[in-house]
């Protein structure tokens, strides 16, 4: 397990050298979408509308922050689970998306799209919502604001952690941390 410093715009060549249990702090651009806005941007490609945000090399947190209390860019801004997601993420990945944050485990439609397309899945620690809005430096609502905290945001992130949890390799640390164990 190696621990990478990386700059958003990095993810899309170095999704293919990361592994499961990697550690990463990111910095840079990270947009936030959970189950909603996922429904709200399937639909406009099916329409072939303009996304929100170019999906190539992009990274996605399932996050819907809280609203910033005074003197804070934001409120807290924990992960949600990344199965109900599912449904919509093999389209994205497909359409060049390189990186998923959130929590929980993905199936496997979703680990055959990250092969495919050389993307990755990283977990967010649930319930430090709190201690994740520190890294985060700016909040701009850009797409779907009748969502609420559901609405597609850009987040400027400063050394954003994160530990790799399905690679695009097939390493997975909910099987194998499962089946380490069960020894």
């Amino acid at each position: 397990m190696a621990h990478y410093d990386l700059k958003t715009e990095e993810l899309k060549q170095m999704a293919s050298k990361l592994r499961a249990g990697d550690t990463v702090s990111l910095t840079g651009t990270v947009y936030t979408a959970r189950d909603a806005a996922h429904k709200k941007i399937v639909a406009a490609m099916d329409a072939g509308e303009a996304l929100p945000f170019a999906l190539e090399g992009a990274a996605i947190y399932y996050a819907g922050p809280t609203p910033a209390k005074p003197g804070q860019v934001i409120g807290s801004v924990g992960p949600t689970t990344s199965g109900r997601m599912d449904p919509f993420a093999p389209r994205l990945l497909d359409a060049g998306l390189s990186c998923m944050i959130g929590k929980g485990i993905r199936c496997q439609a979703v680990q055959d799209a990250m092969a495919r397309n050389g993307a990755v899945y990283m977990v967010a620690i649930g319930g430090a919502g709190a201690a994740k809005a520190a890294s985060i430096k700016r909040v701009e609502v850009i797409a779907y604001e009748e969502l609420g905290c559901e609405s597609v945001k850009r987040l400027t992130v400063e050394n954003f952690s994160a530990i790799v949890s399905q690679d695009c390799v097939g390493g997975n640390l909910y099987t194998e941390g499962v089946a380490k164990y069960k020894k």
